[in-house]
């Protein structure tokens, strides 16, 4: 009945759907906030020191007062009666001094003009709202402090424009007062200040200087002041002064109409979403900033954790390690296990390598799993008594091995692929570490043998500086969370105590290692024990094995998420090895694509030396890592040149994927056993003595 109904189960999966198209739409939109948020705060096209002054201002504004109107090709000027000052405050408003400023007007009953950023008002909404709520005027000091007269005609309106939005989405309210940055009295005002003055008094501003320090505030004043502790003492000093019969706004002292205009209901819609964009766009900044540095410190603290215990590992574990005085060598015989589906082209390599194996005594059984090639042809075609066909519906690859289990006649088991081939000695090395009696199974060394292409070249440098190195560390930590379907070996009777290979997720490999370590077994890695595999192709082909891998990893942590609060092997395993999945295979590579998003942003806002500089020293990392990898598995060095390539695409894909399982996960999406279309390259290295053999102990680098 269990195996009818798993046959239904495995018959409904269904191939994976694109949850990661979201992608597509999530990333513009965070890249789209991180943009305005890097154009609105590093003024990018906007100079940040003004130009000498060619031409002075006419002598009309020259002599005229600070509070300047251009009306056609007329100039009006008028300033503040006796008496009377007019305090006013650029930029801001600052979350710091505004509110000091603020409370120290109300105590004296002042009244004061406030000249704010647009940037920085729709970054303190509550602040704008509260100058407007205490009395106080709002003019506008351009979006981002921009110097007007060096920008663009378009950057200079969209300065403009967005502060508007900003007041508007704020306070919801227009003004038609503008400082613009960097000019104090109105003979600052001069050059290209005074046509970008001209073209804002076009659009009906009324623009604002302010008075020469030498005039006496008894005469009446415009005072300019810049929100810091130094305006706060001048502040509260003219504040003190008996000589100033009143502290007004620009507008009332000048005798203008009100500046605060109620804005139109549009504009405070869109005021609203630029409020919301900025918002967006600070908290994403300063987020990933938080993020990109954790994230940058665990990964070199990965790194360095890798070669510390490769180290570790290489100097032996020699208590459960062949060789060891009082561990007998393992001449046990056999029962390989060798699922297949639609596997002909290399069935055939596959068996022929097992046959050549140096460990004689073995029963090699392949279960085909419904294949609609020659795959239990061909392999039913080889004349040995020990190789053995079983042939049984499409159940998937854990309802094959199960299968193969029962004919098995064997006290180890060892499971391989079908487009696996073995070394002579893989066998023999394989089952070593079994003569422990506390060791469960033991994981091979897998190599890719299509390697001369640059995508195989990628997995090839993924295997050795990935998954090896990782089973290193694992094993010192006593926390393997695979062993591989390519090559692994297992007792019989530790199988059968976990009721033989679940068929509950897709990485049956993955679950059983783990079931393994929560009945109390071991498991460990012998590097010595090499196959080698046929890797994907095609960028298609690796998305979808690579998407059932990381589905089935997700379902497997799930399953077994209990161990994390147990205690011995199973403890250990659970704290230690589904820990570091969660961060380092599923937490960290969610957040990947908005760490390379931000990357960008700062090698456009932030400077792109240091960006570069950042991205290098960790390649420079990386790439000292995968050296050592690649040293202590026997592998030429060569092979990093294209490591810097694999971070531009290949990483990327895997991010996809990554993202791709959890949202299928969390929709409780199932997926087919996937056939892999094969080539039979997978034993291209065999006999190449020069590739793949680990070095000798004694002479690895310390």
């Amino acid at each position: 009945m269990r195996r009818r109904t798993n046959r239904r189960r495995h018959a409904q999966s269904r191939d994976p759907r694109g949850h990661w198209l979201l992608l597509i739409l999530i990333l513009p939109l965070a890249f789209g906030a991180l943009l305005f948020e890097g154009w609105t705060t590093h003024e990018v096209d906007a100079a940040k020191t003004r130009s000498d002054c060619t031409t002075p201002v006419p002598s009309a504004v020259d002599k005229g007062g600070p509070v300047v109107r251009l009306d056609g090709g007329t100039v009006k000027s008028a300033g503040m009666p006796a008496r009377n000052v007019a305090l006013t405050y650029d930029g801001g408003p600052d979350p710091v001094w505004t509110p000091r400023l603020l409370d120290l007007l109300r105590k004296h009953h002042a009244h004061a003009t406030f000249f704010v950023q647009g940037a920085k008002a729709a970054q303190h909404p509550d602040l704008v709202r509260r100058i407007q709520a205490e009395g106080h005027e709002i003019g506008s000091n351009t979006y981002t402090g921009a110097v007007m007269g060096a920008a663009s005609p378009f950057r200079a309106r969209l300065e403009l424009e967005l502060t508007q939005q900003a007041l508007a989405g704020t306070a919801g309210i227009h003004t038609n007062l503008l400082r613009l940055p960097q000019t104090t009295a109105v003979d600052t005002m001069c050059g290209p200040e005074w046509k970008a003055a001209q073209r804002a008094g076009a659009d009906g501003y009324t623009l604002v200087a302010a008075d020469r320090w030498f005039r006496k505030p008894s005469q009446g004043v415009v005072r300019q002041f810049t929100q810091n502790d130094v305006a706060y003492h001048d502040t509260e000093k003219l504040l003190k002064n008996p000589r100033i019969g009143k502290f007004t706004t620009v507008s009332f002292g000048a005798g203008l109409p009100p500046a605060d205009t109620p804005a139109p209901a549009p504009e405070r819609w869109l005021g609203t979403a630029l409020v919301w964009i900025k918002a967006l766009g600070y908290a994403f900044v300063h987020g990933m900033a938080w993020v990109l540095g954790i994230a940058g410190g665990l990964g070199v603290l990965r790194l360095a954790s890798l070669v510390f215990f490769a180290r570790a590992h290489v100097r032996r574990l020699v208590r459960i390690r062949p060789g060891s005085p009082w561990l007998r060598e393992i001449t046990d015989p056999v029962t390989v296990l060798v699922p297949a589906y639609n596997e002909a082209a290399g069935i055939e390599s596959t068996i022929h390598s097992l046959l050549g194996s140096d460990h004689p005594q073995l029963q090699i059984i392949v279960i085909d799993d419904g294949s609609t090639d020659d795959t239990a042809d061909l392999a039913a075609a080889i004349d040995d008594p020990r190789v053995e066909v079983i042939r049984q519906p499409n159940s998937g690859k854990a309802a094959a091995l199960n299968t193969g289990l029962a004919h098995a006649r064997c006290d180890i088991i060892v499971m391989v692929d079908a487009d696996t081939v073995f070394e002579p000695d893989a066998i023999h090395q394989l089952i070593q570490p079994l003569a422990h009696p506390a060791v469960g199974a033991v994981s091979g060394n897998t190599k890719v043998g299509n390697r001369r292409r640059l995508l195989g070249r990628w997995q090839h440098l993924e295997y050795v500086f990935g998954f090896n190195l990782d089973r290193r560390m694992f094993e010192v930590l006593e926390c393997m969370p695979t062993v591989p379907g390519a090559i692994g070996a297992f007792r019989r009777d530790a199988l059968m105590g976990v009721g033989g290979v679940s068929e509950d997720t897709l990485a049956e490999d993955t679950d059983l290692t783990m079931a393994l370590w929560q009945a109390g077994w071991r498991v460990v890695y012998e590097e010595t024990a090499i196959a080698w595999t046929e890797v994907p192709t095609s960028l298609s082909q690796l998305w979808r094995q690579r998407y059932r891998w990381c589905y089935g990893t997700l379902q497997a942590m799930w399953k077994h998420r209990r161990a994390v609060i147990e205690v011995g092997p199973a403890g250990r395993f659970g704290r230690r090895g589904l820990s570091y999945l969660t961060l380092f295979q599923v937490a960290l590579p969610l957040l990947a694509p908005i760490v390379d998003v931000f990357a960008l942003y700062g090698a456009l806002f932030q400077g792109p030396v240091l960006s570069a500089g950042v991205w290098a020293g960790f390649l420079a990392l990386q790439l000292a890592c995968a050296w050592y990898a690649l040293r202590l598995d026997g592998e030429p060095v060569r092979t990093l040149w294209a490591m810097p390539l694999q971070l531009f695409v290949y990483r990327q894909l895997m991010y996809l994927v990554v993202i791709q399982s959890v949202v299928a996960f969390l929709l409780g999406t199932r997926l087919k056993w996937q056939r892999m279309h094969r080539s039979g390259t997978a034993a291209q290295h065999i006999g190449q003595p020069e590739l793949g053999r680990p070095v000798p102990y004694e002479s690895l680098p310390s």
